[in-house]
């Protein structure tokens, strides 16, 4: 989701929307310099909805501009955002093949909203990107909220929001899970599909849970891991890491 704030100065991306600036714009980018060669998302973090979640849950990306993926941007000129999400929904949906076709898509259903704990993280979600957004260092850049705007209060509100306004961060996992227990379909030790022969899964659909960041790493290192099992190569010894909790005053 994005909460979108008005800016009252004039330092937001908003007038390299114009469309007679987009020639320069890729032409810059041809040299890996100017407003092309960045994704614009100067800052990022993530936070515990609340004091209950073992490890950061939500995770925020800010953007000096107030627009939506699609290039859109909504009237009145500068503007900013945090994109918030959570990162660890137990809402759980589906990945179905549709016919013996392999040419025709299969249909997927990410059933979100499912739970009563991921409307619960959806509330905290956008109450906490409200009150960072609401510090008094923005006090100088802020013209108030523009979405989803002061009317869009109550839970039952910021809910209804969120299930006509929500968009996917592209994270789709665990439609193939690894795993040692009857309902886990690639062998860990090998990853080999259980009940085929030649055919192994190394991506994102393996993990056995919805990891709580962006999944590139993770990828990664489930193909390093892979590659080694393959290959048969002594595996490293596991290291036990604490997870890291500010301590509160």
């Amino acid at each position: 989701m994005y909460v979108q704030h008005a800016c009252k100065q004039p330092v937001s991306l908003n007038p390299l929307m114009k469309f007679w600036k987009r020639p320069f714009i890729g032409l810059a980018w041809l040299f890996r310099k100017g407003p092309g060669a960045s994704n614009h998302f100067e800052a990022g973090g993530f936070i515990r909805s609340n004091d209950t979640v073992k490890y950061p849950n939500l995770m925020f990306h800010f953007l000096p501009i107030a627009v939506r993926y699609d290039g859109t941007a909504p009237a009145g000129g500068h503007g900013y955002q945090v994109h918030i999400g959570p990162m660890y929904s137990n809402s759980r949906g589906s990945l179905k093949v549709t016919s013996g076709d392999v040419r025709d898509k299969p249909a997927f259903t990410f059933n979100y909203l499912s739970t009563p704990e991921d409307r619960q993280e959806w509330v905290e979600a956008i109450a906490s990107a409200r009150k960072i957004l609401n510090q008094p260092a923005f006090a100088e850049f802020s013209s108030g909220e523009i979405s989803p705007g002061p009317d869009v209060a109550t839970d039952e509100q910021v809910l209804e929001w969120v299930r006509k306004d929500g968009e996917t961060a592209y994270h789709p996992s665990c439609t193939c899970r690894m795993g040692v227990d009857e309902m886990s379909v690639v062998d860990p030790t090998s990853m080999r599909v259980r009940g085929m022969e030649g055919l192994r899964v190394v991506d994102a659909s393996v993990m056995p849970y919805v990891t709580n960041g962006n999944i590139y790493a993770p990828v990664m290192m489930l193909a390093e891991k892979a590659a080694d099992l393959i290959l048969g190569a002594t595996p490293l010894a596991p290291e036990p890491v604490e997870f890291y909790r500010h301590a509160s005053r």
